[in-house]
């Protein structure tokens, strides 16, 4: 019998990470035979940050940087980006995570490649193949370009509010549980597997936990652990053409959350918790992700959250039902009995 297996992956070319790497993009541009248009997606606080300095260093190296200043990764500026870069040679994303998914995926939908300039870690898309955007009051993952470069300096990412940072360090932490549920589909439902993105995953949550009691404020190696973690994290699911290495039911009880509660908390804090939770119904030890997310600063109940009991109950319920992806919460998800007693056993809602 003839061997046929095949696999596409795309992976970012070139990644700078660490002290003052900034100063590289414009011969990083340079390196890769770009044309000179280019749009530069940011905010306005951002701009200030990072931006400014990036159109300096890419007018010093002969590139067109027009500025495009938007606010959150919504349909409505995902419009306005693609109508504005449709003429351009390539994207570049500064700032945080709405920013790089904008730019993540207008570049997708134009065909054109994209520079990824995180100003903070809040969360693990510095470098996946997937962006959320918000349409209908809902938060959608979709399918994105991976940047064809990234350039991560920790020296402009330690400045963001250190709630970003420990944000980003529980949403790598969630690869624990993410894997469990991938191995369990696969197990279960016979689902796509690969053990390298597996091992990856794993390798990035593993770097975060072990590493916890260096992870503080204001000490830029803290940027510096997590910026790592987060790339080889979206590496992972690029390799498996999934998001399934970094996005389990921890990732589902989130979004459920975000649905009931929206704008409570950041993306990764939510994960952080729902990874406790999730941990519990797989056997694990979820008292040592609880201690490391204490450890690193990062909420480990309803009220560091800032959401009612009642609305953690109600995530859990009808998380199972946020997508169509087999987890730990299997086709039925919890009844609100099983729901309250996990919140409570957990310690996320009150005794």
């Amino acid at each position: 019998m003839s061997f046929l297996k095949s696999k596409w992956m795309q992976l970012p070319r070139e990644i700078y990470a660490g002290h003052d790497v900034l100063r590289n993009i414009g011969t990083l541009c340079q390196r890769f035979g770009f044309e000179r248009e280019t749009l530069l997606i940011t905010g306005s606080t951002t701009y200030e940050v990072a931006g400014r300095y990036v159109k300096e260093l890419l007018e010093g190296s002969n590139f067109d940087a027009e500025v495009l200043k938007v606010g959150q990764a919504t349909m409505e500026n995902l419009e306005k980006v693609k109508e504005h870069g449709e003429s351009k040679a390539f994207l570049i994303g500064v700032g945080g995570g709405s920013k790089i998914d904008l730019a993540k995926k207008a570049s997708y939908d134009l065909g054109v490649p994209f520079i990824s300039v995180p100003t903070d870690a809040a969360h693990d898309g510095i470098a996946s193949p997937r962006a959320t955007i918000r349409t209908n009051g809902t938060s959608i993952s979709m399918e994105a370009q991976v940047p064809m470069g990234v350039v991560a300096d920790t020296e402009i990412i330690i400045q963001a509010p250190y709630r970003y940072l420990a944000a980003g360090a529980a949403d790598v932490i969630a690869n624990i549980t993410a894997i469990k549920d991938w191995e369990l589909a696969h197990k279960l439902r016979n689902e796509n597997f690969s053990s390298t993105a597996y091992g990856m995953a794993k390798y990035s949550a593993e770097s975060i936990i072990e590493n916890a009691e260096s992870i503080k404020p204001n000490l830029e190696e803290s940027a510096w652990i997590v910026v790592k973690a987060i790339i080889v994290s979206g590496m992972a699911m690029s390799i498996a053409n999934s998001s399934r290495p970094a996005s389990g039911s921890e990732h589902l009880f989130a979004h459920a959350l975000e649905k009931i509660a929206p704008g409570k908390a950041l993306h990764g804090e939510m994960v952080g918790v729902g990874t406790i939770m999730m941990m519990y119904l797989h056997g694990g030890d979820w008292r040592k992700i609880r201690d490391v997310l204490r450890m690193i600063g990062a909420p480990t109940t309803a009220r560091e959250l800032g959401v009612d009991d009642e609305d953690v109950i109600r995530a859990l319920t009808m998380a199972h039902k946020i997508r169509d992806r087999y987890t730990i919460l299997g086709v039925r998800g919890l009844t609100r009995e099983a729901a309250e007693n996990l919140a409570r056993i957990t310690g996320v809602i009150g005794r």
